[in-house]
């Protein structure tokens, strides 16, 4: 399985956003992902349905819904409608999961679940079968720009352990901190999804970063 660039448009030029999103439709991107945050899960507020359904209007990629908020239960409809093909979802916020997971389901979207990087992969064990992505997170979530935590390259282990014996189609995805110093040893531990936010709208050419991150031969000659 190939892996996927997932721009996140948290880092791009909401002035210009409009602008950002056709760059990644015109880029090697394969998603865009969509960073909501609640001010109480995580020490951050960022948007919400409004600016999804404007992304959604031009967007061409599917967009990867990445929500850090409580209760996402009562606002999963309303993601789905608002053009979110994946809901990724904390198992931290998640009392009943496989409740949460089979909804997500029902709506039409595709199933992800959310490791912090203190929560351990074991306990995914008894639902990795019925999820189509784990994400794990690589900073502790929040804001974006954080330096990458080395112990996430066990957790990718772990997980792909796991899913090869239960789920050998799962998505990994990884947020926080990727760029074209990591990439390649992500995927090589069995990452197949990559976030990249700073690392793409900071550079001086973001089509070229996403070209770089999916293209891990230039990366490794350069």
């Amino acid at each position: 399985m190939n892996h996927l660039i997932a721009p996140s448009i948290l880092a791009a030029d909401f002035a210009n956003l409009q602008r950002d999103i056709e760059m990644i439709n015109a880029s090697d991107a394969d998603l865009i992902h969509f960073d909501v945050m609640d001010g109480v899960f995580v020490p951050n507020i960022s948007f919400g349905f409004p600016l999804l359904k404007a992304v959604k209007k031009y967007a061409q990629k599917p967009i990867d819904v990445h929500l850090m908020i409580v209760e996402p239960d009562r606002y999963l409809k309303e993601f789905a409608a608002a053009g979110a093909a994946i809901i990724s979802v904390h198992y931290e916020v998640c009392p009943n999961l496989h409740r949460t997971v089979q909804y997500i389901k029902e709506l039409g979207c595709k199933a992800s679940v959310v490791l912090n990087p203190h929560t351990p992969v074991a306990v995914l064990e008894d639902i990795i079968q019925d999820l189509d992505q784990v994400l794990i997170m690589s900073v502790n979530p929040g804001f974006g720009g954080q330096k990458f935590i080395e112990h996430t390259y066990k957790k990718i282990n772990d997980i792909r352990a796991l899913a090869d014996a239960r789920k050998p189609d799962l998505f990994i995805e990884i947020d926080g901190g990727v760029d074209e110093h990591n990439a390649a040893r992500l995927v090589a531990a069995g990452a197949n999804v990559l976030v990249a936010g700073n690392s793409v709208f900071s550079a001086a050419d973001p089509a070229s970063a996403i070209a770089n991150l999916k293209n891990l031969n230039a990366i490794a000659r350069s």
